[in-house]
């Protein structure tokens, strides 16, 4: 364990992880809405759309569409997903408005890296040599390694640190082949399956074999453990997290229909904010947005702070009837 980070960089990922696994059209208008939402929140990086086919991923036809339709606001950057070489393309016809950034993305568990890609781990590796290529190529850098299945595998099981060593081994030998410098480690719990003792072990695993890449943490609350996750986390330093608002979204390849998505940003947020962390963030705004989320789907999403609220109104109301003071 070690000391607390003083400042958390929540990276919010709802609209591109969220609407890609409603099962109804969600109308672009209503997309751009939440991104504007979103970015008058304090949040500083919000993943905004995903360049993928529209047949794999339908709720993403409309990616144009969307990353053309918001107002950007100065000082958020805000990015998108590809997979391949067409979805590059497409990206880089909005450089002036997204910040783009290349990632090494594979997988701990072949199983999956087989549903979601259709790749074993030599064919990702590989389709990871011609991407970086392609990116530095195009004058995009390419700094950060993406490690998905870092904590288990619905369709292969237990994932081992070792397998997760391999994972990152193969992303750094593409890097070092083209030159790109590491600087951020993503470790996923892309189907749920972690807990704090695991993500402690994890962290400390990674962080010890590779000291300076910084880490981010990619939970999910299948099972309703990503908060303490997230604690796990930051007991151990880590001060980079992906999130989404309400809790939106899922991978729609992980083989669990129906199960929740990431850790919602603003129970992130509350947890940082009771801990003493800054995250920059105005709370009460971002669950406005989650409210905004929940309306735009049609349907409760999972953030249990969307009914409780923040703790600022109860101890506002509570200091003014001299019972306590405003902390």
């Amino acid at each position: 364990m070690t000391d607390l980070p003083r400042r958390v960089s929540i990276n919010e990922e709802g609209p591109r992880e969220g609407f890609q696994i409603e099962p109804g059209p969600i109308p672009t208008a209503d997309k751009v809405a939440l991104i504007e939402a979103l970015a008058a929140t304090g949040l500083k990086h919000i993943q905004v759309a995903s360049f993928v086919s529209p047949k794999l991923v339908p709720g993403w036809v409309d990616a144009e569409a969307a990353v053309a339709g918001f107002a950007p606001r100065p000082g958020v950057a805000y990015t998108a997903l590809w997979f391949n070489a067409a979805g590059l393309e497409r990206a880089l016809a909005f450089k002036d408005r997204l910040h783009l950034a290349g990632s090494i993305s594979l997988s701990a568990s072949e199983a999956f890296s087989r549903k979601n890609l259709n790749r074993d781990r030599l064919g990702q590796v590989e389709a990871m040599r011609k991407q970086t290529a392609a990116h530095l190529a195009a004058g995009i850098p390419v700094n950060r390694i993406g490690v998905m299945a870092a904590f288990g595998c619905n369709f292969s099981g237990a994932v081992t640190p070792a397998q997760v060593f391999t994972a990152i081994e193969d992303g750094m030998g593409v890097a070092a082949e083209a030159g790109a410098a590491i600087t951020r480690l993503s470790l996923a719990d892309t189907m749920g399956w972690a807990n704090p003792a695991q993500v402690e072990r994890l962290v400390g695993e990674v962080r010890a074999r590779w000291p300076e890449p910084e880490i981010t943490l990619h939970l999910h609350d299948t099972r309703g453990l990503a908060v303490a996750n997230a604690h796990a986390g930051l007991r151990m330093g880590v001060a980079s997290f992906d999130a989404t608002v309400g809790g939106l979204g899922g991978c729609p390849f992980a083989g669990h229909k129906g199960a929740p998505g990431n850790i919602a940003s603003e129970e992130l947020a509350l947890l940082c904010e009771e801990l003493g962390i800054e995250t920059g963030i105005d709370l009460d705004a971002l669950i406005e947005a989650g409210h905004l989320a929940e309306r735009i789907v049609g349907h409760p999403l999972p953030s249990a702070l969307l009914r409780g609220g923040s703790l600022r109104a109860f101890r506002e109301r509570a200091a003014q009837a001299g019972h306590g003071v405003v902390a």
